[in-house]
């Protein structure tokens, strides 16, 4: 009978033995991999639609960080300044415009919100990045975030600074926007807005400093945080939207004809008599407060609706949303409320839903789903 130490001695031979016929390479070897895990992920294809803007533009001088030109840098030029890109996906861009985006039209939107829409449907587009003008970034992003139909990343993206200035902000803006439009993680999300490492959502954000880098904010928060890299997410969005919308870009050819008239003390009817009679869908009434409307202005918007524009009372206040029949009887006047969209995204929500017919209660409807 062997004792325990001999027999722990011949365990430990045969096991050598069994190890010592394996050829030297083997031995020598790791253990094999699957070859699908060892084959490198294909990068997603990312298209950087170009429209101008300060992401852009250039200065005189490194020092010039709020006087520049706009719309100077052209998009191959653009992306071949920023090499990290290739990092992340495999990119390639179209210069759709060349404008500083307060020149921006109802044309020019439904031309972008076509293309946008045309590359979605490729099966060789995973993301898509639009570079935009800040002043009218807003209003873009929220117009594709109603009509493009599509579960990709869409990602709208400016600078506050052009790149030639002293800590221009533009590369990394864009470089995080190519990060999130390239992240299975971003899709179903709606339209978004990346600027100074936020993922913001494309509805809520909106310009709130016109000199300072971090100048775009969402009274409700942002969706996220892009650092080093690599997206970190915290909500999302529970308006309707892209797919969930009920408006197809592709079915648009011209958006309904919607203006904006200002409240502010000792302002004029004779605002809104020239506006009515202009041939406009809908007016939206920036008013102070809750949407508030001076006295000698509520008479011309009552005649403006017997002779069928709409009116949509907003507030030019940044946070908050205006309370249907509080400060003024919207039911009886057959009156709409922006709810918390503020006068700009109220009038392209409006241009949008005006391009078919709609009662005030549905206008209404879609102003609280979207």
């Amino acid at each position: 009978m062997f004792s325990p130490l001999n027999l722990k001695r011949l365990l430990a031979g045969a096991a050598f033995a069994a190890w010592a016929i394996v050829s030297p390479a083997q031995q020598l070897a790791p253990a094999a991999q699957p070859a699908a895990a060892t084959a490198a992920a294909p990068k997603p294809q990312v298209v950087v639609l170009a429209t101008g803007g300060t992401i852009a533009g250039a200065g005189a001088t490194a020092a010039n960080s709020a006087s520049y030109a706009a719309a100077k840098v052209p998009v191959d030029k653009l992306l071949a300044g920023l090499p990290e890109l290739a990092n992340v996906a495999n990119v390639r861009g179209e210069q759709v415009f060349q404008i500083a985006s307060e020149s921006f039209t109802n044309a020019q939107l439904l031309q972008l919100g076509k293309r946008v829409s045309a590359l979605a449907k490729q099966p060789d587009v995973d993301g898509i990045v639009v570079t935009h003008g800040t002043d009218t970034l807003e209003e873009t992003a929220y117009f594709l975030n109603l009509v493009v139909h599509t579960d990709k990343p869409i990602v709208v993206v400016g600078s506050m600074r052009p790149g030639t200035a002293l800590s221009a902000d533009g590369a990394l803006n864009l470089l995080d926007a190519v990060t999130v439009a390239a992240s299975k993680e971003s899709a179903g999300k709606g339209v978004l807005v990346t600027m100074s490492d936020e993922i913001q959502s494309g509805r809520d954000v909106t310009k709130g400093v016109n000199i300072k880098t971090q100048a775009f904010r969402s009274q409700w928060g942002p969706l996220g945080m892009v650092v080093e890299g690599k997206s970190y997410w915290f909500r999302a969005p529970v308006k309707r939207h892209t797919m969930q919308s009920e408006f197809n870009i592709d079915d648009i050819t011209a958006l309904a004809p919607v203006d904006i008239v200002y409240g502010y003390g000792n302002v004029p009817r004779s605002l809104v008599d020239t506006v009515a009679v202009s041939g406009v869908k809908a007016l939206i009434h920036a008013g102070t407060g809750n949407g508030s409307v001076a006295d000698r202005i509520v008479p011309a918007l009552q005649e403006a609706r017997s002779k069928g524009v709409q009116i949509v009372r907003s507030s030019r206040v940044a946070d908050g949303f205006v309370l249907r029949n509080a400060e003024q009887p919207d039911d009886k006047y057959d009156w709409v409320v922006a709810h918390d969209l503020n006068p700009q995204k109220a009038r392209i929500l409006a241009a949008v839903a005006l391009t078919r017919p709609q009662t005030s209660q549905e206008l209404q409807r879609i102003f609280w789903q979207y």
